[in-house]
Formats: structure tokens, C-alpha cells, sequence
């Protein structure tokens, strides 16, 4: 059982050389860290939507491994692999890791059709990432690589349907991202709304081996109000991709435990 939280990634780029390098060039990067900056401007400062800057790039980063992880220690198969786009376990977990760190630059333009634009304003990025990183894939399967990483941005939009398993992974981690304070900041700034009341109920969000399915999501919430947030983000992201037969989701109110999903 793990946590999500921002140093989830830790647990993976401290064992896979290349992964740590595209974390260590996204994370350096002044491009990438200004799309960051300026998708949490829009989404905070003038939306009042929740955290959609560093922070959330770093959750949603290790949610997405972590979930990729049990996956593979399941018997899926990157769908990278099985058309021989990428080479090994390591070069798929670059597009996961890659497309969850940039899901949301998008917003830096606007909040409407965010994922698109994201995956339009990513291509230069990912480019630069790959022959930094990766310097010694031919051109060919690079840019293919590339592509993977952009359709991954693009289908994490609720009603687009993720297409590979990497995409439905960072799809999927997104709406993990909903524990106790990651609400706060529209909280804080007058939006009181639904989504936001239901957030704050929630404490914690676990990742582990489910008892009927690979993947378990559990989320921990200190009232009801939490199930707002399972069945309006989380469980149209998993049921929009092509893995959503791998997942179950749990939610806790105190000595209750209750199966959501399937």
C-alpha cells in the first residue's frame, strides 16, 4: 500500500537511470516549469480551480507509476512494447512518467480544450526531452515515442478514451489526486462548491494490490460527502480507458469500507 503524494516519484527514478534523467530535465527545464507556473496562475488565480502547478505534476507522476507497476506485476503489457514502440519496461515508464508531469500545461493557455492545447505545446518539449535523455534511439522510433507521450496528454481530457494502457495509467492517476487539501485552495479563495466540500472530506488516497482486481484505489474520507468526488472525477476517468477492467475502488468512512467500483 502507498500513499499519493508528491515523493511517490522518488520511489522510481532513484531506480531507473534514464526515468530519473527526464525527472531531473522536466523538473529543470524553464519552459516546462513556466507552462507550470502559468497553468496554476490560470487554474488558480483566476479560475479558483484547485492546484494544477508543480505539485500536482509530481503527484500524478507517481500515482501513474505506481499504478503502471502493479499493472505490469499483473501480466498487462505496455501497450508501448506490444507494438514494438518501445524496447523494455524503462522506455515505456518514460512515456508515463513524461505525459503525467505534463498533462496539464495546457491551462497555461486555458482552462477549455486544456488538453489538447497541452498536447500541442508539449511536442517541442518532449522533442528536446528525448534527444537529451534517450540521445542514442533512432529519429524514427523517437518521434513515435513522442507520440505516445502526446496522445497520453490529450486522452486524459474525461471524454476521450485513452487508447493505450500508458494513457489509461496517467488518466487514471489524475483523479487520484483529491486528498485532503488538495482542495484547499479554492476553499480558501470563496469557491464552495460541491467538488470542493467533497474534497475536503477526503484524507487520504491509497494505491495497492486490490482483492479482486490488480489495482485497488482506497480512499479514506471523514464523511460521505467524499463519494461526490469518486463518482465525478475518478470513476469517469477509469471507465474511459481501455484498463478499466484492472481497477476497484474502495472508499473508508470510519469502521465502513465500501466497494464503489466495479
Amino acid at each position: 500500500m502507498v500513499v499519493v503524494s508528491p515523493g511517490l516519484v522518488r520511489k522510481f527514478i532513484e531506480s531507473y537511470n534514464t526515468l530519473r534523467k527526464v525527472y531531473e530535465f522536466l523538473e529543470s527545464d524553464e519552459e516546462v516549469q513556466s507552462l507550470v507556473e502559468m497553468a496554476n496562475i490560470m487554474a488558480v488565480g483566476r479560475l479558483r480551480y484547485n492546484d494544477h502547478g508543480a505539485v500536482h505534476s509530481r503527484i500524478v507522476s507517481g500515482a501513474a507509476l505506481e499504478i503502471l507497476d502493479l499493472l505490469i506485476k499483473s501480466g498487462v503489457k505496455p501497450t508501448s512494447i506490444e507494438f514494438g514502440i518501445t524496447k523494455n519496461l524503462e522506455e515505456s515508464m518514460v512515456i508515463v512518467l513524461a505525459s503525467a508531469y505534463l498533462h496539464d500545461i495546457g491551462n497555461a493557455v486555458h482552462r477549455v480544450n486544456h488538453e489538447f492545447v497541452g498536447s500541442l505545446l508539449a511536442k517541442d518539449i518532449v522533442d528536446r526531452m528525448l534527444v537529451d535523455v534517450m540521445p542514442n534511439i533512432e529519429g524514427k522510433r523517437r518521434r513515435m515515442i513522442r507520440q505516445e507521450i502526446l496522445h497520453s496528454i490529450y486522452a486524459t481530457e474525461t471524454n476521450t478514451q485513452a487508447l493505450t494502457v500508458e494513457a489509461g495509467v496517467v488518466k487514471v492517476a489524475d483523479g487520484t489526486d483529491m486528498a485532503e487539501g488538495r482542495a484547499r485552495i479554492p476553499y480558501k479563495l470563496g469557491k464552495i462548491d460541491m467538488h470542493s466540500v467533497s474534497a475536503l472530506s477526503i484524507k487520504r488516497v491509497d494505491i495497492l494490490t486490490g482483492a479482486y482486481r490488480p489495482v485497488s484505489i482506497e480512499v479514506t474520507m471523514d464523511n460521505f460527502a467524499g463519494l461526490f468526488q469518486i463518482e465525478a472525477v475518478l470513476k469517469p476517468k477509469i471507465v474511459s480507458t481501455k484498463i478499466a477492467e484492472y481497477f476497484e475502488v474502495l472508499m473508508k468512512v470510519g469502521d465502513k469500507e465500501i466497494r464503489v467500483y466495479p
